[in-house]
């Protein structure tokens, strides 16, 4: 079997998994006891804490472990929300396609009151500083772009949007859940106030994550209970799981320009076989955009099919957002790039991880030739799209 869902999840490096395994069997005791066990399991929570800081340039005490990156989110934004309250501030701006634990919440949030502005994306899926400058308002609290989208791949100008933010005067959140670990980041560099970030994005456990937020940003509580992670996150820390997350996140970013390297060179010959397919299209600009992520749309045929028929041949894709499997709605993401329904409907996110090789690609390459082939064999709009019928629209 070829993975190439890296997006949706990546497998736990053998260093997270030996980790995670040490501290069930040796650091067992709860951090909040006073005993040995529990300021043993203390310590090694402070030292993931400071561990993580250090990847990301920020002080270990701006670091509150969460659930992952869905809670992250919600916390950064409730924040901002209920501090920008506290001001008159009720205007929000973000953009049409981040992941759906940002765009619910600012959902959730306009229902309370708030005004949302989610800023068109353009067809390279990327979103410009100076409109993100052109939608700030005096009553304008926050901001929230993601780094790098997860369908697509693209990145943002993230150093360039946080300057405006900082000018104004506005925090600035980014959902950084598909970079962290990917990308150098650095906080202070990149004008950063709250960042996301999930632990199995990088090869560490599933359930575990973090959210930097800036010195002097007091964090509204999610969770109510105990004094965990300084009042702010209510619950017995998961120990094992977050020096784990630790470890991972420490190895994957030592090891990011030797993987970005091998990454890029298997994304665009992959880029560039699939783009040999008529009617097919590239979904992102091609460079500025996540060194494994491949997305592309094919006229003619369902996502669905495609990816069922390239699970017969051995390979693991998605057509998008692993939350959104389930649905038979087209990609947010891809309608907010320009695509229509019918041409977004057969779309193909392959995420390729530091264990493919060129050989894996090439044979990628191939079986989407011949499943695509085959779908657009039986297609009624295919037909209708050769007989003339229709006109193509890739």
């Amino acid at each position: 079997m070829i993975y190439a869902d890296n997006a949706a999840t990546t497998k736990m490096s053998p260093l997270a998994i030996q980790t995670m395994t040490e501290v069930m069997n040796t650091v067992w005791g709860n951090p909040s006891s006073l005993y040995v066990h529990g300021q043993e399991a203390k310590e090694a929570l402070e030292q993931a804490r400071a561990d993580i800081a250090a990847v990301i340039g920020a002080n270990p005490r701006e670091i509150t472990f969460t659930s992952g990156g869905s809670e992250a989110d919600n916390q950064a934004i409730r924040t901002a929300a209920e501090l920008g309250r506290a001001k008159g501030k009720m205007h929000i701006v973000s953009t049409a396609f981040e992941h759906h634990a940002v765009l619910h919440t600012l959902e959730k949030l306009k229902k309370e009151g708030f005004e949302i502005t989610l800023l068109d994306v353009h067809e390279n899926g990327i979103v410009l500083p100076e409109e993100v400058d052109a939608a700030i308002r005096e009553d304008t609290c926050l901001v929230t772009v993601m780094y790098a989208n997860n369908e697509i791949g693209t990145i943002q100008p993230i150093r360039e949007i946080g300057a405006v933010c900082r000018k104004k005067n506005v925090l600035f959140h980014t959902d950084a859940v598909q970079a962290v670990a990917h990308l150098p980041i650095h906080v202070g560099e990149d004008n950063i106030d709250m960042l996301s970030a999930s632990a199995h994005k990088f090869h560490g456990p599933k359930g575990v994550g973090f959210l930097y937020a800036k010195k002097g940003i007091r964090l509204s509580t999610l969770i109510e209970g105990g004094a965990q992670e300084r009042g702010k996150r209510a619950g017995t820390e998961n120990v094992p799981g977050i020096v784990s997350m630790a470890a991972a996140l420490k190895e994957t970013s030592a090891a990011f320009e030797k993987d970005a390297a091998h990454l890029t060179k298997l994304r665009d010959r992959l880029i560039e076989g699939l783009g040999r397919i008529p009617h097919s299209a590239l979904n992102g600009d091609a460079r500025r955009r996540l060194p494994g992520n491949v997305n592309f749309c094919f006229e003619g045929i369902e996502g669905e099919s495609l990816l069922l028929l390239l699970d017969d041949k051995g390979i693991a894709a998605s057509s998008g957002s692993a939350c959104t499997s389930g649905s038979l709605d087209p990609s947010h993401v891809l309608l907010a790039i320009g695509r229509v329904h019918d041409v977004a409907h057969g779309s193909l996110r392959l995420s390729l991880g530091e264990e493919t090789t060129e050989a894996d690609v090439d044979y990628i390459i191939e079986a989407v030739k011949d499943v695509v082939t085959y779908l657009r064999s039986f297609s009624p709009i295919w037909r209708d799209l050769m007989a003339g019928k229709k006109e193509f629209i890739l």
